[in-house]
């Protein structure tokens, strides 16, 4: 047999995971239990420079520290249901930094009503309203960092387990998601030519303030740690080190699925 054919391959050493000279932005920093906060603290700590946002007056004042904390150089404001708010966001970093290398979607929203009762009843209003807060925004997130990301980059969202199956009062949340991975999908197919990654990170349930709103929210942790093969629920830290690693470049061959965080809950009927 020729040897050359069974010649093992070069192999690089392994690098450490290193985020010094890239720049994200992080989306949906509500509190210091936000999933978004654990994932800024994490990307920080390995060298990013950051771009934060907080939704309203009255949450800035809860924000601002926790991105003093990561050392932000860019903090605003962005709802995304303020016309244009989010697209005010990537001037000022096209502006400033002139590129961009990561994106972190964390947010989504409905209506107590619609949260609370059956997709049966929910409203159309309703509807529309948490998918363009909760999914159309990611999309927008692409388009306004496509021109940015020149040397590739990545864009990343955040989903749960009832976007896969049917989850005891996630109720609208579980199609909104749902259409989120779908969505995640189309856009790496569409921008992997160019170098993005699009991903989507889906933890377990974590008690953040979004999470609250879920009615028997309690019942939903405890019914999740008990599936768990590991008995135990992740925390936002357990997704922050895990989305440092997926927006480094030890991860460029990663895009176009879902990424479970949830202690192998979701691998249990």
């Amino acid at each position: 047999m020729n040897e050359s054919l069974i010649a093992a391959p070069r192999f690089a050493p392994v690098r450490t995971l290193s985020l010094a000279g890239k720049r994200g932005l992080i989306i949906g920093i509500a509190n210091e239990n936000s999933i978004a906060y654990g994932v800024a603290r994490h990307v920080h700590a390995y060298g990013a420079e950051l771009a934060i946002t907080y939704l309203n007056e009255k949450s800035q004042k809860y924000v601002r520290p926790l991105a003093d904390e990561v050392e932000a150089s860019i903090f605003l404001p962005c709802d995304v249901r303020e016309e244009g708010q989010l697209e005010a966001v990537f001037d000022t970093i096209a502006r400033e930094w002139g590129q961009l290398d990561f994106v972190i979607h964390s947010i989504a929203f409905a209506k107590r009503e619609d949260l609370h009762g059956r997709v049966t009843d929910c409203s159309r209003d309703g509807f529309s309203l948490a998918m363009d807060v909760s999914c159309f925004s990611f999309i927008r997130c692409a388009k306004l960092a496509e021109p940015l990301m020149k040397n590739g980059g990545c864009l990343a969202t955040l989903s749960y387990y009832g976007g896969r199956k049917v989850v005891e009062h996630y109720n609208v949340m579980g199609p909104v998601k749902a259409a989120l991975e779908s969505v995640t999908k189309y856009l790496a197919h569409e921008l992997g030519p160019k170098g993005i990654r699009v991903l989507t990170l889906s933890p377990g349930p974590l008690r953040t303030r979004a999470a609250s709103g879920i009615d028997r929210f309690d019942e939903l942790l405890d019914a999740a740690a008990a599936k768990a093969p590991t008995h135990h629920l992740a925390d936002i830290d357990d997704v922050g080190s895990f989305a440092a690693y997926l927006v480094s470049d030890l991860a460029k061959s990663v895009t176009g699925t879902t990424l479970f965080i949830d202690g192998g809950a979701h691998i249990i009927g």
